[in-house]
């Protein structure tokens, strides 16, 4: 541990092993450090679980698209998204105001630009709607809409991400045998060779346009 003074005002640089004196000069130019940090867990642990038990039966986390990620280096990837757009909803037959009420994120700005995604995402919402079931709102008469009384008394809180992130599937592909033409081919110099010619396909044509000129005259 260094003490050193800059400007009349005193610090200190704190190595990590502390002995009882270095710890009171700790408290003394109020450097406290955060040895609370496995009690706020716990209690954070806690209180999550207080919070679901309050809420129970209805899931604390909401339901989030499956989208791609942005840049061509992460597009092939996919995340959660912040909420399904009104399209996928339409699709699958859930307004917009009945979705936030049930615990489904929704993003009006967010605008579909491949059906495969919109697919994916409207069987989503609909595999979550045939497990949802909704509580009458006053005591035990049901409306439109609302679940029977027997899956009601059945039900059960979800707990984690509902549903989790979709498995990916991956193509199945064939090895294709190695020929001596393929053992022969260089290709670096091929990439080279069509580098160049997509350069020099302007130049070309000028001086090609040239010679054409020139031999008329």
């Amino acid at each position: 541990m260094l003490i050193f003074t800059r400007n009349g005002k005193r610090h200190l640089e704190v190595h990590c092993t502390w002995s009882p004196g270095e710890f009171i000069i700790l408290l003394l130019v109020k450097r406290r450090p955060r040895l609370d940090q496995p009690g706020k867990k716990k209690s954070r642990r806690l209180k999550r679980a207080s919070k679901a038990a309050a809420f129970a039966p209805k899931p604390v986390s909401r339901l989030y698209p499956v989208v791609q990620c942005p840049t061509q280096k992460h597009c092939s990837k996919t995340r959660l998204g912040r909420g399904f757009s009104l399209a996928e909803l339409k699709a699958a037959k859930i307004t917009p105001q009945f979705a936030k009420t049930v615990g489904i994120a929704v993003d009006h700005r967010r605008i579909n630009k491949s059906a495969d995604s919109l697919l994916l995402n409207v069987q989503r919402l609909e595999s979550y709607k045939a497990k949802l079931v909704v509580f009458p709102k006053k005591g035990n008469k049901a409306k439109a809409g609302d679940t029977a009384e027997s899956a009601v008394r059945s039900a059960a809180t979800q707990s984690g991400k509902i549903p989790v992130m979709p498995a990916k599937t991956i193509p199945a592909f064939e090895f294709a045998p190695v020929d001596d033409k393929m053992k022969q081919a260089n290709a670096y110099q091929e990439i080279r060779h069509i580098r160049n010619s997509m350069r020099l396909e302007g130049v070309r044509a000028k001086l090609k346009k040239e010679r054409d000129a020139d031999k008329k005259n």
